[in-house]
């Protein structure tokens, strides 16, 4: 635990930018692999066509909607060990791992199954569109196959986190994403003698490149090569230890569960439009993703610094971490916005060379991108200080208020019955990330978030 001691006596007494910053570099470096392999998907996705390169962005809402249940347990493990880690209760750290793992590989069982039953009549619901349908059904239905493994993926990330240990699940993940990067055109096109899958072949290589990177965490995990280290004991099931991470979790999964379940209800209302709007929505959302990578890295470092100063009761120094997080992020977000603003056509006839999908675009940019610096820069901060401190009500509500309260009846209501364009419901868009950002610094600076949930 050497290691671990070292890390955690940074994270509580250490200058607070040099130790974010040493946190953040490979969870940056990890997000823009991350994106850059989201571009390349939709880069060889659209050869195919608009329809094919649609079916992923259709689908990961609808995925997401069951997957953040399990997800929400990830993000009460995070807690917990961080907090542990701390309070420097290290085999309470461990106990709450295994815990952790065992009730993931339960609850993951049964969202697969769940899942690939109920996507046809899910996607008629989100009224995909004829063309698109057929594509969305395939990666959908595959996707969930795998849903085990990115489950138990999850479950090691926020672990690690939690322990001040942001290097090694980044190794993983780079790895699993370079050779999905290599699976992707040979599955997507067949090559090497192997037959062309299109969109079936970019969830394939998803599935076999996640599930990988799965059984390398876990063996470290079970090797003692890591901060959190399991047995086979540690994964026992624990119902007294079951029952406080489902009450930390349920809130966490519930309101991240709820915010995709909007974005099913958000991309009904998007197609509404088109095909043409939701292409432009779809590809310009990827690229403010790979501009903003340094932002969320920087929140997800954060994240362990707030868990574990909380956890120490540090809650002054927390508060400051969070404030100056803040500032660094709407900073990095703004620069985003425009660098977007400024090439946006070259860079769009890179993944698509058509005119209609070009020219909406600027609509997307102008009355939804430039809203972002409100939601990266605070909005998502203020989410994952309630998240890491344990506080996971606040920032179930806090979600469900940015989409439900807001987005969702602002872009219905302005696209359908005030503009009658693509106009409204972009901008309906932007200003729940608006309104949203600024209620969520509001309560922040209450600080009720301010209390461990360890005992």
């Amino acid at each position: 635990m050497v290691r671990v001691d070292k890390m955690r006596e940074e994270i509580l007494e250490g200058d607070i930018e040099k130790t974010l910053f040493r946190l953040a570099w490979p969870l940056i470096l990890n997000n823009l692999v991350q994106v850059l392999y989201n571009i390349t998907d939709t880069f060889w996705l659209g050869k195919i066509g608009r329809e094919a390169l649609s079916a992923p962005g259709v689908s990961w809402p609808l995925i997401g909607t069951l997957m953040n249940l399990g997800q929400g347990f990830a993000v009460a493990g995070f807690a917990f060990v961080g907090q542990y880690v701390g309070a420097k209760l290290y085999e309470k750290a461990n106990r709450a791992a295994g815990a952790l793992y065992s009730l993931l590989l339960l609850f993951a069982s049964i969202t697969a199954v769940i899942g690939f039953i109920i996507t046809p009549k899910a996607l008629e619901f989100m009224k995909v569109t004829p063309n698109v349908y057929p594509y969305a059904l395939t990666y959908v239905r595959i996707i969930f196959v795998g849903i085990p493994f990115s489950f138990i993926g999850f479950a090691f990330s926020a672990l690690m986190r939690a322990a001040g240990d942001t290097r090694t699940p980044v190794k993983i993940n780079m790895f699993t994403v370079f050779l999905n990067v290599i699976l992707d055109p040979i599955l997507i096109f067949g090559l090497f003698g192997l037959p062309k899958l299109g969109v079936a072949g970019a969830a394939i290589a998803t599935v076999l490149s996640n599930t990988l990177g799965s059984i390398i965490g876990t063996y470290l995990l079970f090797t003692g090569r890591t901060p959190v280290q399991l047995s086979l004991r540690d994964l026992k099931p624990d119902f007294d230890f079951y029952k406080r991470i489902f009450k930390v979790g349920l809130p966490a999964g519930v309101g991240q569960s709820a915010n995709s379940f909007g974005f099913v209800i958000l991309t009904r209302i998007i197609f509404g439009f088109g095909d043409v709007t939701y292409a432009a929505y779809t590809i310009t959302t990827r690229l403010v993703n790979f501009l903003t990578s340094i932002s969320r890295g920087i929140s997800m470092a954060m994240g362990t610094m707030i868990a574990q100063n909380v956890g120490a009761e540090n809650y002054e120094r927390a508060k400051k971490i969070a404030e100056r997080t803040m500032i660094v992020n709407v900073i990095i977000a703004t620069t985003a916005v425009v660098v977007i603003g400024v090439l946006r056509v070259p860079i769009f006839r890179i993944f698509l060379d058509d005119d209609a999908v070009i020219k909406e675009s600027a609509i997307v940019w102008k009355y939804f991108l430039t809203s972002v610096p409100f939601f990266n820069g605070i909005f998502v901060v203020v989410n994952n200080v309630f998240r890491a401190s344990g506080h996971t009500k606040k920032s179930m509500m806090l979600g469900i208020l940015r989409l439900w309260g807001l987005r969702i009846p602002f872009s219905y209501i302005l696209g359908y019955l005030i503009f009658g364009s693509s106009i409204g419901v972009f901008l309906g868009m932007g200003l729940s990330n608006a309104i949203a950002g600024l209620f969520a610094l509001a309560w922040f600076l209450r600080g009720t978030w301010m209390r461990r949930i360890i005992d």
